[in-house]
């Protein structure tokens, strides 16, 4: 347990020291969940606000652009294993008395606190939108934000674990990328969408990330003529999720992904 502990907490301080020094990394990890909040929220808040129960569409979309930036920052981890594949730094770690768990656990948690950083400067834009951010609500969502970017980062170690080269691990990250997106309900509410497309966004761990981040912000700010049922929740088999049972969801698939990850990566190396 010790050196995976001592493993984990010197692969997430080199993790920080490199997102810190690099500065183009630091405005380009911002700069496409902007654009999304200011072209789509912009593009579409007429005509997408009457689908929104009431709620203003850039109040609607910017809990699913916080959940996006945590979601890609977390992802784009794995690029940094391809990186110290790449250049031999991965054969030096593995030498030394650290264990797979505690490399995969100390890219994820490097991960999470990127990811986190990100998100408390979106919050920022947060008075700007009409969206009210309470001391309260950040607290509550600190942890909400660290358990979705460690159960995503999961997934990027996963693949990174398959992957030899940097172009490699780039273009299946785009593969995985956009359909995650778009189907996650970032965009529109998930129950109101066709059937085919309800189904496939049931299946994306990051569905239920940006439902439990959602009913954090809005749902006390939902008007009375408003449709919270259209609005919160994922229908799964005639049933619809609480935020405790989406949280549960996120938690159980992290677990399960990280450890996954850990394997394959002992069993690759």
């Amino acid at each position: 347990m010790e050196v995976v502990v001592r493993g984990a907490w010197v692969i997430a301080y080199r993790e920080l020291l490199r997102y810190v020094r690099e500065r183009a990394r630091v405005i380009s990890s911002l700069a496409m969940p902007l654009v999304f909040l200011v072209i789509f929220g912009a593009g579409l808040n007429r005509s997408m606000g009457r689908l929104t129960g009431g709620v203003d569409y850039l109040q609607f979309m910017y809990p699913g652009i916080i959940a996006m930036t945590v979601f890609m920052s977390s992802l784009m981890s794995g690029l940094s294993v391809v990186w110290d594949r790449e250049f031999g730094f991965l054969k030096e770690v593995l030498v030394a008395p650290l264990s797979p768990a505690g490399i995969v656990f100390g890219k994820a948690l490097g991960a999470a606190t990127i990811a986190l950083g990100q998100a408390l400067i979106l919050l920022l834009l947060a008075p700007f939108i009409g969206v009210h951010v309470s001391v309260m609500l950040v607290l509550e969502l600190v942890p909400l934000l660290l358990v979705i970017s460690f159960a995503l980062s999961g997934l990027g170690l996963l693949i990174a674990s398959r992957m030899h080269s940097q172009q490699s691990f780039q273009l299946v990250m785009q593969i995985v990328i956009f359909p995650l997106t778009f189907l996650a309900g970032i965009f529109f509410a998930v129950n109101n969408v066709p059937t085919w497309m309800a189904v496939v966004s049931k299946l994306d761990p990051l569905t239920y990330g940006v439902d439990a981040i959602r009913r954090l912000f809005l749902e006390g700010q939902v008007p009375a003529t408003g449709t919270p049922n259209q609005l919160f929740g994922v229908e799964v088999l005639g049933h619809t999720t609480h935020a405790f049972e989406d949280i549960l969801v996120v938690v159980l698939l992290g677990a399960l992904l990280l450890g996954a990850a850990a394997v394959t990566f002992g069993r690759q190396e």
